[in-house]
């Protein structure tokens, strides 16, 4: 296992999963570098784990978790900063209206509750199976099948109301 080509490729998803659930980009930056650190501290242990990428988003999932009690705890309210994607589209009022729909479905997953969020984050678009995001997560494959569900209902009522 090495650091490098194994781990650091991680540091996208991990991101990204970090800001769907503190949402505030210099936060996420913070849990992606915490994570790196503990994974860093925990080399002796890398040949008997299973699979390193659920290792990491264990790891950065529950740092970002912990993050974000702390802050609830403080009283202090998180920034909502939306993450731009570039969009090619010809046509410019597509293009404004898809930038749109994206927004709104992003508000939409943001609202949602924490498992639901991360669940969706993690299966719809970091690409998880429902194992790997049982395993991350430490809920049953049945727990997250239910989360999903719940969350791309309320993300479908929502967007069409």
């Amino acid at each position: 296992m090495n650091f490098r080509h194994d781990i650091l490729p991680l540091k996208d998803r991990l991101y990204r999963l970090a800001l769907r659930i503190v949402q505030n980009h210099e936060d996420a930056e913070d849990m992606v570098q915490e994570t790196l650190l503990k994974v860093w501290n925990q080399r002796e242990r890398w040949e008997s784990i299973d699979s390193i990428e659920a290792f990491c988003m264990t790891i950065c999932r529950n740092l970002s978790l912990d993050h974000l009690r702390l802050m609830e705890n403080r009283h202090e309210s998180l920034d909502e900063i939306p993450v731009e994607r570039p969009d090619h589209h010809a046509n410019p009022f597509e293009d404004t209206v898809r930038r749109s729909q994206l927004e709104q479905v992003r508000r939409i997953i943001d609202s949602l509750p924490e498992k639901q969020r991360s669940c969706v984050q993690l299966r719809d678009i970091e690409g998880k199976s429902y194992k790997e995001i049982a395993n991350i997560m430490d809920i049953t494959e049945e727990q997250v099948k239910v989360n999903i569900f719940r969350a791309r209902q309320t993300i479908r009522g929502k967007f069409n109301a």
